[in-house]
C-alpha cells in the first residue's frame, strides 16, 4: 500500500492488493485487498457483477482518496502467469 496516497497519509503503508483475472477475455475473477484503511472493496464486486473487463476497469476514475484507487493501476500492471 506504499503506492496509495490515502494509506500513506494515514501512516498505514502496510497492505496487499491482488487481482485475479481470466487471460483471454480479461474478466475479473476475484481480488484481495488487505490493509487497515481499506475502503470501497465493493467496487471490485460491482465491476465483476457488471462483467467489466480489466481493460475497461483500468480506465476507471476511482474516488480519491481511497485505498481502492490503486486497483486500475494494478490492473494495467497485470501479466499472465507462466504455464
Amino acid at each position: 500500500m506504499s503506492r496509495v496516497s490515502r494509506a500513506m497519509e494515514k501512516g498505514e503503508p502496510l497492505g496487499f492488493m491482488k487481482v485475479v483475472a481470466d487471460s483471454a477475455p480479461r474478466k475479473i475473477l476475484g481480488a484481495s485487498i488487505l490493509g487497515r484503511s481499506v475502503t470501497r472493496r465493493s467496487m471490485v464486486l460491482d465491476m465483476m457483477n457488471a462483467g467489466v473487463t480489466c481493460d475497461v476497469f483500468e480506465r476507471a476514475v476511482p474516488i480519491h482518496p481511497t485505498v481502492s484507487e490503486l486497483i486500475p493501476t494494478r490492473l494495467s500492471e497485470m501479466r499472465p502467469d507462466a504455464p
